[in-house]
């Protein structure tokens, strides 16, 4: 395990992320503030053409949410960077409020892809040709518009109470006008709990990728439960749709430690009778196989 930074450019602020990648060490427990993660810091990479996975987190969210599932990829072959999305991310929410972040995210996972591939210490362990995303609410929304997804941001059936600055911008119609990143280079999304902007078929017809789609009962944080069975619906190609029952948003995020918890309960406690433990061993699993056959078979 360990960090690289992207620097920044004229027109953008650096990125940093975290890496994990395939390793014959031995992993030990890591303590990175309140959370503990398991890996062998500066581990030697060992493969070489190893596919590359992307993750993006939610709202206000950390490179590091996502860390189990992390793990069980890079145990099984992959190379997987977990970025920070600038002024949207739980130490800086300057931006979070702002439409501007939502083209902005995709255009931070671009960036991060073209230092990965060319210029970071990964480079030559790397292959190109095999990229995979995953994303969770708005990372899942990341995703699908990296895919070529077109966001209709007025979506009447997004909840967007006031006084969220995003939801006052949506109204007044004040919303960017540069255009939204692509990158036809990912290969393979998988996507848990999307913000879907996303009404009509239109809007996804050029989304033509594999995704591994997730969704919770009962949704939260903006994602309504009928909302990803709608998307399921409207993309192109069929997704491996997966429904998690009794599970709300933030099942999605790795198990937290009772420190966490404590600090946390929003997002870390689960309703009675989900394990939040036990279905991430199966998610993480089925995550890691999906990648598997689209990357490498």
């Amino acid at each position: 395990m360990a960090s690289i930074t992207v620097p920044a450019d004229d027109r953008n602020p650096e990125l940093k992320a975290f890496v994990w990648t395939p390793c014959d060490i031995q992993p030990s427990a890591i303590s990175l503030g309140p959370i503990n993660v398991s890996g062998v810091r500066g581990c030697p990479v060992v493969g070489d053409k190893l596919p590359l996975i992307i993750i993006s987190h939610g709202h206000g969210g950390s490179s590091l949410n996502h860390h189990d599932t992390a793990e069980t990829l890079a145990d099984a072959g992959f190379v997987v960077v977990a970025l920070n999305h600038p002024g949207d991310n739980y130490a800086d929410m300057t931006r979070a409020g702002d439409i501007a972040v939502m083209v902005e995210r995709p255009t931070d996972v671009k960036r991060l892809i073209d230092f990965v591939i060319a210029k970071s210490p990964y480079a030559v362990k790397v292959d190109a040709q095999r990229i995979g995303f995953f994303g969770f609410s708005r990372g899942g929304y990341t995703g699908l518009v990296l895919a070529g997804a077109v966001p209709d941001f007025r979506d009447p059936e997004v909840p967007c109470p006031e006084p969220a600055p995003i939801c006052g911008e949506i109204r007044r119609n004040e919303l960017p006008t540069e255009p939204l990143t692509e990158d036809h280079r990912i290969k393979a999304f998988v996507l848990a709990d999307p913000l879907s902007f996303f009404p009509t078929k239109q809007s996804l017809l050029a989304v033509q990728a594999p995704i591994q789609l997730w969704a919770s009962q009962y949704g939260g944080d903006g994602v309504l439960p009928h909302n990803v069975a709608a998307l399921a619906a409207s993309l192109p190609n069929r997704p491996e749709y997966r429904d998690v029952h009794e599970a709300a948003h933030f099942a999605f995020l790795a198990p937290c430690p009772q420190s966490l918890a404590a600090r946390q309960p929003g997002i870390c406690l689960d309703r009675d009778g989900f394990d939040r433990t036990a279905f991430h061993r199966a998610f993480d699993d089925k995550v890691a196989a999906f990648f598997e056959q689209q990357l490498r078979d």
